[in-house]
C-alpha cells in the first residue's frame, strides 16, 4: 500500500463517514483535497494547521492506490511535495480512520477509531 493522510476535525467527519465520498470544508475554495505522505510530516502539518485547535482531529489513513480520483504531488510554499486529490475521496481508498493526539504540544498518530 502507499499510504498517504487527511486530516479532519471529528466533528466534520461524522457529517462524511456514511458516504460514498468524502469533500473537506475548503474543498470548492481550494478545488482539492490537501494530503500529506509520512508520519513526520503529518506530525508538522498539524501543528502547523492545528496548533491552537483543542476539539477531537482524525486523520484518515489513505491507500494511494485505491483513490479514484488523480492525485498530484505538488510542491508548497515549504518546498517539499504533497500530494493533492483533485476530486471526491472516495470511502474504499480510507483503509482506516485514527485519532491525532496531542503529547507535550506537537501532534502526532495516536489510537485507531471504532469501524466506521
Amino acid at each position: 500500500m502507499h499510504i498517504i493522510y487527511c486530516l479532519v476535525p471529528k466533528a466534520y467527519w461524522e457529517q462524511w463517514a456514511e458516504r460514498d465520498v468524502y469533500l473537506p470544508r475548503d474543498y470548492e475554495e481550494e478545488g482539492f483535497i490537501h494530503a500529506t505522505k509520512g508520519e513526520e510530516l503529518l506530525g508538522r502539518v498539524a501543528d502547523r494547521v492545528y496548533a491552537d485547535f483543542t476539539g477531537d482531529l482524525l486523520v484518515l489513513v489513505v491507500d494511494e492506490e485505491r483513490v479514484t480520483s488523480p492525485v498530484t504531488y505538488e510542491q508548497a510554499k515549504d518546498g517539499r511535495l504533497y500530494p493533492h486529490i483533485y476530486g471526491p475521496l472516495n470511502q474504499d481508498a480510507i483503509v482506516e480512520v485514527r485519532r491525532m493526539e496531542k503529547r507535550e504540544g506537537h501532534w502526532g498518530i495516536g489510537a485507531s477509531c471504532p469501524s466506521r
